[in-house]
């Protein structure tokens, strides 16, 4: 199916047309993967792949996004000039449902920053330029994005970041440091939001800029995390030095960037395909045969309830994009939600297994359950600390009297 601006094909006519070009090209699913004991018990939660592992997955999924894009099935609901099949939310719903009847390569997190996030923050604040430039490559996934927004001593608090980006003419210098940037060591470009201003507020003194990760200067340092991967870096900018056309958005507004890509990032959540599922645990606790207990049953129930009240969350976010609204506030909502039913899984899939979660011993989904529960904890930060959130929804949502502050005034005056 190629892109045609003067036809939109009915939904039941757009299935069909997916279907039988995803037959072509995929294999069916295998239904033995909703079978306990069969296929993987991969549930982990962030990658445990080493460089060239990792590295290998990224380009299978860039080389099926692009192979998508080209045939109009991999920026579905957006627009013909950046690509775009320009049909509606229903169309991608449809597709997304069909390609899971299919063998498509799986996720990674720097490929959903790329397409999720960088893309669409280009799309609203970059300049025609910008948008000619960089929209269709991120979208078709020719090159990949990560974020650089945290600090080690600004995490949480993303607004009182350090890392200083001073203007000499026509280019910006940086100095500074970034860390838990996901991806960075495969990426070719970084959303960078840096200190412009010193003198005035926090808020109002930050500017955004699009980086190239191979410019003179910039250093990037893998971390490793205590569930074996190294998929999150430490970034380091000495002098780096970026022309004005990258800046992204008017120089003091980088706050505003940053809300709109932080919005993309809590409204994506609670739909990734990480960690372990509830149909996974069920089948934990059905292999074990403890579901005939009163405590275990109740635990299993919460579990399945907070699961469909996330999917009723995801339909209320997904109605308010399609209406065009930005990303506002229920984004928070879904992010805690979504972390507190991953940590809720690895609790009771702890609890079912006892010891057998501690050791490898070969057996078929047992000792795979530590990697969702070592891996659940990060994204109570990833995107904004559970605290952040619960912020948000109080003053934002419910309207509650903001804490009491003591970082008001200039940047360059508050105590650190």
């Amino acid at each position: 199916m190629s892109v045609d601006e003067t036809y939109a094909p009915s939904v039941a006519e757009f299935a069909e047309t997916a279907r039988s070009w995803l037959a072509e090209r995929l294999e069916p699913a295998d239904e033995s993967s909703e079978v306990w004991g069969e296929g993987s018990d991969d549930v982990s939660v962030f990658h445990c792949l080493s460089f060239e592992e990792e590295r290998n997955l990224l380009r299978r999924l860039m080389e099926w996004q692009q192979e998508k894009f080209d045939a109009g099935y991999g920026a579905i609901t957006w627009p013909v000039r950046y690509g775009g099949a320009g049909l509606t939310p229903e169309h991608e719903r449809v597709y997304r449902s069909i390609e899971s009847d299919f063998k498509a390569p799986g996720g990674h997190e720097t490929f959903a920053v790329t397409t999720g996030l960088i893309a669409p923050t280009v799309r609203l604040f970059g300049t025609d330029a910008q948008q000619e430039r960089f929209v269709r490559r991120f979208l078709r996934a020719d090159e990949l994005c990560c974020q650089l927004f945290s600090e080690p001593g600004a995490g949480s608090d993303l607004a009182g970041l350090g890392t200083s980006v001073v203007r000499d003419g026509n280019e910006w210098v940086v100095n500074g440091q970034k860390v838990w940037s996901s991806g960075a060591q495969f990426s070719g470009w970084g959303e960078l939001i840096a200190r412009s201003d010193p003198g005035v507020a926090k808020h109002a003194g930050m500017t955004a800029f699009l980086v190239p990760m191979d410019a003179p200067g910039v250093e990037v340092r893998p971390i490793r995390q205590m569930s074996g991967g190294s998929s999150f870096n430490e970034v380091f900018f000495n002098d780096v030095r970026l022309g004005d056309e990258l800046r992204l958005g008017e120089v003091g507004q980088g706050w505003k960037v940053a809300l709109a890509t932080l919005g993309f990032e809590r409204g994506g959540t609670g739909g990734r395909g990480v960690g372990g599922s509830w149909e996974r645990l069920l089948g934990l606790a059905r292999w074990l045969d403890r579901t005939g207990e009163p405590v275990m049953r109740q635990k299993l129930a919460s579990v399945y309830i907070h699961q469909r009240l996330q999917s009723f969350n995801r339909s209320r976010i997904q109605a308010s994009a399609e209406s065009g609204r930005p990303p506002g506030p229920e984004g928070s909502t879904g992010k805690l939600a979504w972390v507190q039913g991953l940590t809720e899984i690895g609790s009771v899939a702890a609890e079912l297994l006892g010891a057998r979660i501690t050791a490898d011993t070969g057996e078929w989904g047992t000792f795979a359950w530590s990697e969702h529960l070592l891996g659940a904890p990060g994204y109570r930060i990833a995107g904004g600390s559970d605290e952040i959130q619960r912020n948000i929804i109080g003053e934002r949502v419910l309207g509650l009297p903001g804490e009491p502050r003591s970082d008001r005034g200039a940047w360059r005056d508050i105590a650190r």
